[in-house]
C-alpha cells in the first residue's frame, strides 16, 4: 500500500505526456486523432523559445547573446554637441557675452581687438603660458616679462595673449576649445597675408629687373609648407608645437600642416603688435631665411635684357632686410612708400610724358578714381611732382606686356601688379576680421577667397569702362578684339595694378577706398537701374 501511494497517478490523455532528450532541445508532442473530424478547433499558442531550451543549451546562449547586441548597438551615430540645435540666447545674455568679450575692449586697435578670443582666458590657458610662453619667447628674441604691464596705448600689451594662441594649432590639446580653437584659425588667416606682402616688398626692392615670376618661385622657396619645419626647428620651437613628439619622426601629412598654422599665426601676432619690420627681424634673424640660398633660388630661364635704368638707391647693390625694416621715409617724401614705387615704376616712364595716352585718356582715368587726393604738403612743388609721378604710373598700370616688354621688361604693368594682388589680399583679410568677429578663420578664407576672384576683379574695372584705356600692341589688340576670354584676365591684371600704385602713392587707406568705395568690392552699394 505504501509503495503505491508514492507513486504518480498516470495521466488519463496521451497529449499530457512529454519526453525531454538530451540530444535534441525540441520538445517531442503526440497528437491524438481526433474523433470528429467534420468539427476541427484549431489552437494557436506562442512560445518562448528560451524557456522550452535547457539553460546550458548552445542555441539559447546564441539567441540571448544576439539579443543582447541589439539592444547595446546604436542604430546611428549621434552627432557630435557642437552640430546639436541650442535654443538662442536672450537679449541680455547676448548682450554680456559681448561687453565681456576681450574682442570689444580696445578701442584703439580695432583690427588687434578683432583677433584676441572672444571670451577670457581660463585656468587651463593660463597653465600653458606658464609652462611654455618664457621658451618661446626667450626662442624668438623677445623680453621676459609679462607683456600686461605696458601701457594700454602700447599694441605690445596683448603679446602674451596672442603668441599663446598662435602655438595652438587645430591638433593640439587645447583646441576643443572654442575660444582658442577660433582665435588660432584667425590669427592663421592674417599672418599668410602679412608674410606674402613682406616678402613680395622684400624681393620687389632686392631685384629691382627682375620680373614678378623668379619672385614667386623666391618666396615659396622661402615659405612653402615643404621648407617650414626647416625654419621651425631651427629656432628651437619645435616643442612647442610637438611637445608629445620628435618632429623628425612624424610623416609630412602629420607634420606640415600644424607647422604652417602655427607659423602663419605667429606672424599674424607679431604683424597686429609690432608691425612690420618686426616681421622682417623675426624672419631673417630668429628664423635665419637667406634670401640666396641655393634651394630657393628660381629655375633658370631666357631673360629679357633689361637696358633701362634704375632708380640711383638701387644701382649696383642687392638691399638686405636691415635695409628695408629700417627705413622711413623723410619728411618731404612725394609718396607714402617711395622707395617701393621706385622699384616698381621705372625712371625711364617719363619718356612717355606728353603723349596721346596722357592727353586723351589720363585725365578720364583719374576723374574716374578720383584722383589726385587732396594732401596737404609744405610747398606746392611737391604735390605738382606727385602728380606727374602719379599720371606715370597710371599709364603704367594701362601699359599691357605685349606693348613693349621685349624691348623694355620693365615698362609693363606686372611689378604694380603683384605687389597689388598681396596689398589686395591683406586689406580684404582685415576687412573681415573686423566685420566678423565671431567667424572662424577657415569661414574667413573661404569668404575672402569668394570676393576677391580673379573674374570680380575685371569686372569691376570694367563696370567703370576702364579697360578701353588699355594700351596693347596692334597685333594683339586685333585678338583681344572679339575674344573675351583673351582680354578679361588683363582687365583682372590692371584691377590689381592699380591697387597697387595706390599702395605705393598713397598707402593703404587709399587701398580701402578703391576696394570698397569705388570698386565696391563686397557688392553692398545700391546699383543704378
Amino acid at each position: 500500500m505504501e509503495l503505491s501511494s508514492s507513486l504518480t497517478p498516470f495521466p488519463k490523455k496521451l497529449s499530457e505526456i512529454s519526453f525531454s532528450s538530451s540530444l535534441s532541445p525540441f520538445p517531442l508532442q503526440l497528437y491524438q486523432k481526433p474523433s470528429k473530424p467534420n468539427k476541427l478547433r484549431v489552437f494557436a499558442v506562442a512560445v518562448d523559445p528560451s524557456q522550452d531550451l535547457p539553460r546550458n543549451s548552445p542555441q539559447r546562449l546564441l539567441k540571448e547573446l544576439a539579443q543582447r547586441k541589439k539592444v547595446t548597438a546604436p542604430r546611428k551615430k549621434v552627432p557630435p554637441k557642437r552640430f546639436i540645435l541650442k535654443p538662442p540666447l536672450d537679449d541680455k545674455k547676448l548682450t554680456e557675452r559681448f561687453l565681456n568679450s576681450p574682442q570689444l575692449s580696445l578701442k584703439q586697435f580695432p583690427l588687434l581687438s578683432s583677433c584676441l578670443p572672444s571670451s577670457k582666458l581660463n585656468n587651463a590657458d593660463q597653465t600653458w603660458i606658464d609652462e611654455y610662453l618664457l621658451e618661446a619667447k626667450q626662442a624668438l628674441g623677445y623680453p621676459l616679462e609679462k607683456s600686461e604691464e605696458l601701457g594700454d596705448d602700447n599694441p605690445a600689451k596683448q603679446f602674451d595673449t596672442l603668441l599663446y594662441l598662435a602655438f595652438q594649432h587645430p591638433s593640439c590639446d587645447r583646441t576643443n576649445a572654442r575660444h582658442v580653437r577660433s582665435a588660432h584659425s584667425r590669427l592663421s588667416f592674417l599672418g599668410q597675408y602679412v608674410l606674402e606682402l613682406a616678402l613680395a616688398e622684400f624681393f620687389l626692392q632686392r631685384y629691382p629687373r627682375e620680373s614678378p615670376g623668379p619672385m614667386r618661385e623666391r618666396v615659396f622657396g622661402l615659405i612653402g609648407k615643404r621648407n617650414l619645419p626647416k625654419w621651425i626647428k631651427a629656432a628651437s620651437l619645435q616643442n612647442l608645437i610637438f611637445p608629445y613628439d620628435d618632429m623628425d619622426k612624424l610623416i609630412r601629412k602629420d607634420r606640415e600642416p600644424p607647422v604652417k598654422s602655427d607659423f602663419w599665426a605667429l606672424f599674424g601676432a607679431i604683424y597686429l603688435c609690432f608691425g612690420m619690420p618686426e616681421v622682417y627681424r623675426v624672419l631673417f634673424e630668429v628664423f635665419g631665411m637667406d634670401p640666396e640660398a641655393e634651394d630657393c633660388q628660381p629655375r633658370l630661364r631666357r631673360q629679357l635684357e633689361d637696358v633701362d635704368y634704375v632708380s640711383v638707391e638701387f644701382e649696383g647693390n642687392n638691399l638686405s632686410w636691415q635695409d628695408i625694416a629700417i627705413y622711413k621715409p623723410p619728411e618731404d617724401a612725394l609718396f607714402a612708400h617711395p622707395r617701393l614705387f621706385r622699384a616698381c615704376v621705372p625712371p625711364g616712364m617719363h619718356r612717355f610724358r606728353g603723349n596721346i595716352w596722357d592727353y586723351d585718356c589720363k585725365p578720364q582715368v583719374m576723374q574716374t578714381l578720383g584722383y589726385p587726393l587732396a594732401v596737404k604738403d609744405r610747398i606746392p612743388e611737391i604735390t605738382e611732382a606727385r602728380n606727374i609721378e602719379l599720371g606715370l604710373g597710371l599709364q603704367l598700370c594701362f601699359m599691357h606686356p605685349s606693348k613693349y616688354k621685349f624691348e623694355h621688361p620693365r615698362f609693363c604693368f606686372e611689378r604694380l601688379e603683384y605687389v597689388g594682388q598681396k596689398i589686395q589680399d591683406l586689406v580684404m583679410a582685415e576687412r573681415l576680421l573686423m566685420k566678423h568677429l565671431d567667424a572662424p578663420g577657415r569661414w574667413l578664407q573661404e569668404k575672402h577667397r569668394r570676393v576677391l576672384m580673379n573674374k570680380f576683379c575685371g569686372r569691376y574695372l570694367r563696370e567703370k569702362y576702364l579697360h578701353r584705356f588699355i594700351i596693347y600692341s596692334e597685333q594683339v589688340e586685333d585678338a583681344y578684339e572679339h575674344n573675351r576670354r583673351l582680354r578679361n584676365p588683363a582687365t583682372t591684371a590692371v584691377n590689381q595694378a592699380l591697387h597697387g600704385l595706390s599702395y605705393t602713392v598713397y598707402g593703404k587707406p587709399d587701398v580701402r577706398r578703391l576696394m570698397f568705395e569705388l570698386f565696391d568690392f563686397e557688392q553692398i552699394q545700391p546699383k543704378s537701374v
